[in-house]
């Protein structure tokens, strides 16, 4: 993919790759590097501007994606982070880590699996020990496998997916909250699915929209300790969960052509937004839900 200048006035409709992509199934979870065209996640294009300067921050799913590109984009403000993904993901995780390091940041490696509960709970006490405290929690790993009917959608998928996106999330705020000082930050990632679901992802879109609820409520119960949370709710984005079961492969050639800027979103384009939140500029926004969707609105 060529670069891309994140902060020259141009064409959104053109700024990135439009339909129609290739098929390029992968196995779940699957690898940035793997896809045609490559993420953009910033690694070229993102400046800092030291909104985030000394702060200590977690980040799950940083190896690709959205989170690879919410890791990279701290780093460059200022912030050292531990991040988290999957063993398997090792590969692109690597860069993430040669990233953050280019920046002059410190990074911990911290693979494992959240859908287990005793690993949420030490992945804090690693990052907190490794920091020396923490005040960043960003919520970013997700499950996501299509089935074209609920004949087909298991238990066992049913189960794993909601331990992904939904208990992790409520382990890791449950356990980073009593270490977090006032002024700290928690950002969950939600999705536009969980207001205008597809048929294909049941168990997914039913977690988003738990994601929604949870972080409502659970910025109301924290205001008055001076910690903010919310949520950023994308549209399709070109990642790895795309093309590695999230979306059928008949449709990922057409991928982002029903949004109204025409394309999928790229990972560096939700980086900004995951700034703003965790950095003090957004002192006053706390429960909300950013859509960065291309043009299809939330309610």
């Amino acid at each position: 993919m060529t670069t891309q200048n994140q902060y020259a006035m141009q064409d959104p409709t053109k700024q990135y790759p439009q339909p129609k992509f290739d098929k390029q199934p992968q196995s779940a979870p699957g690898l940035a590097k793997d896809m045609d065209p490559k993420p953009d996640h910033g690694e070229d294009s993102y400046k800092g501007f030291g909104r985030l300067a000394g702060r200590k921050a977690l980040i799950t799913g940083a190896d690709s994606g959205i989170g690879r590109a919410v890791a990279i984009a701290f780093a460059r403000e200022g912030a050292d982070i531990v991040m988290n993904y999957l063993p398997s993901e090792e590969e692109d995780a690597r860069e993430v880590v040669a990233l953050i390091e280019q920046a002059g940041r410190k990074v911990v490696a911290a693979p494992g699996d959240i859908s287990d509960e005793m690993f949420c709970m030490a992945l804090v006490d690693t990052a907190s020990k490794a920091l020396g405290g923490i005040d960043i929690l960003v919520n970013v790993a997700g499950k996501q496998t299509a089935q074209k009917a609920i004949a087909d959608l298991t238990t066992e998928q049913f189960d794993a997916t909601f331990r992904t996106n939904v208990h992790a999330m409520f382990w890791l705020c449950k356990a980073a909250l009593p270490l977090m000082p006032p002024g700290a930050t928690i950002i969950n990632t939600t999705s536009i699915q969980a207001y205008q679901p597809s048929e294909f992802l049941l168990d997914y879109a039913s977690t988003k929209a738990a994601i929604v609820a949870f972080t409502h409520a659970l910025a109301k119960q924290v205001a008055e300790k001076g910690i903010r949370v919310n949520a950023v709710a994308p549209g399709p984005v070109w990642t790895p969960l795309q093309t590695s079961g999230g979306q059928p492969q008949d449709k990922i050639p057409e991928l982002g052509t029903k949004v109204p800027l025409g394309r999928p979103g790229q990972p560096a384009e939700l980086a900004p937004i995951y700034v703003l939140l965790a950095s003090q500029e957004s002192s006053y926004v706390t429960g909300e839900i950013y859509g960065v969707t291309g043009g299809n609105h939330l309610p």
